[in-house]
């Protein structure tokens, strides 16, 4: 009589569930950190309070929100779809561990100094995030091995950000954070261009979804052009009529992917409404430019917690669910955290711009809903996160 051959599963990596691929500690830590990050700096902003640690309140909020909050989430997404894009590790267990506490050491060096250890730690984080991707996707001969490119110029404006920080390079902090914050935007671009089509196409069949190659790329380039613009401060008409071009762009790209059709589907319309931030910021953009009264840091924040703060909520909601087998369906919670954060976009962005006087009330206002959504997000995925996959 043969005896029944008993299934075996690997065992599970140091730090159980938690530590097994990347998004399940990075998300966790970008939510803690969206939270305690803006909540520090509403705090500061309405008491006056100083800043503890080597920066200016207001240069440490920039840069924690890109090169902290968006960096974690980026380096979960990656790690998790590296995996999937190879078949081959990535960090898990004791070496996703070091990179959770290598990512904690720079936010809490960033607090307390001294600012050349802030900067020596904070700094190494990316390019030990491109050596770990690198490995499977090379390994694997895998067309997104860009993204360690990205990754690494993400890297450089941080180290530059640090150098303008300790006076070493003459120019304002803020440029290198700007800077980054633009990079992640065409980032989002180009992945937005990747999964809304086929996430919305997968899932309902009677979307109309158009594929015009030339409007994604004229769209990607004509961003790239316009962000480069503002950052370089070209002369107004210029940098108006790029940031014009690229948001008619943006916006036919959007068109053709039929964001009407995803209005009674929740894990679809964030990812279309928070694209639509982008166009929307660059005609804001484009009226700065042209002499309107626009500030530049609202349409920056159009981009930042609209656009960017948007596609996060949508997409670390999606891979929680997708990778702990859940449902592909948005709960009460997550639907919560979606309103939310556009809430919060539209006080942080249109509060002000109509009601200037009552500036510090919409910051406030916004940094509250923005709060409260990352907070839904994590009463709802904590749970999950630390548990293994239910038919694991």
């Amino acid at each position: 009589m043969q005896t029944p051959s008993l299934k075996t599963t690997p065992p599970a990596p140091w730090g159980g569930a938690l530590f097994s691929l990347g998004f399940r500690p990075f998300y966790l830590l970008a939510a803690a950190l969206a939270i305690g990050g803006v909540a520090v700096w509403t705090i500061e902003l309405l008491t006056a309070a100083g800043h503890p640690g080597p920066l200016p309140g207001i240069v440490w909020h920039a840069h924690e929100m890109v090169f902290g909050f968006g960096i974690a989430v980026i380096t979960g997404f990656l790690f998790t779809a590296g995996r999937n894009w190879t078949g081959q590790p990535t960090p898990q267990g004791r070496l996703l561990a070091a990179l959770c506490l290598l990512w904690l050491a720079g936010r809490l060096f960033l607090l307390t100094g001294p600012a050349w250890a802030a900067a020596l730690i904070d700094v190494s984080f990316l390019p030990a995030v491109a050596l770990c991707l690198w490995i499977p996707l090379h390994r694997a001969r895998n067309r997104n091995r860009f993204f360690v490119g990205l990754l690494l110029a993400l890297a450089a404006l941080n180290g530059l950000f640090h150098a303008a920080a300790a006076g070493t390079v003459e120019i304002p902090p803020l440029q290198p954070v700007r800077a980054g914050l633009y990079l992640i935007v065409v980032i989002v671009t180009l992945m937005g261009g990747r999964v809304i089509p086929s996430f919305t196409a997968n899932a309902i069949r009677a979307a109309r979804i158009r594929r015009r190659p030339w409007v994604d790329r004229a769209a990607m380039a004509a961003t790239v052009v316009a962000f480069a613009f503002v950052l370089l401060s070209v002369p107004g008409i210029l940098t108006a009529a790029a940031c014009l071009a690229a948001a008619v762009l943006q916006a036919l790209r959007l068109l053709d992917w039929d964001p009407w059709c995803t209005r009674r589907t929740p894990i679809l319309w964030i990812l279309h409404l928070s694209y639509a931030w982008i166009p929307l910021a660059l005609v804001l953009h484009a009226l700065a430019a042209a002499g309107a009264v626009v500030p530049v840091p609202l349409a920056d924040h159009a981009v930042s917690v609209g656009a960017v703060g948007g596609m996060i909520i949508g997409m670390i909601t999606r891979t929680a669910r997708g990778h702990s087998g859940l449902p592909l369906a948005a709960g009460r919670l997550e639907v919560a955290a979606y309103v939310l954060v556009h809430l919060a976009a539209a006080a942080r962005v249109f509060g002000p711009l109509a009601f200037p006087a009552l500036t510090v009330s919409w910051l406030t206002a916004a940094g509250a809903l923005w709060c409260a959504a990352f907070l839904a997000y994590l009463i709802r995925f904590v749970p999950v996160m630390a548990a293994p996959r239910p038919e694991a």
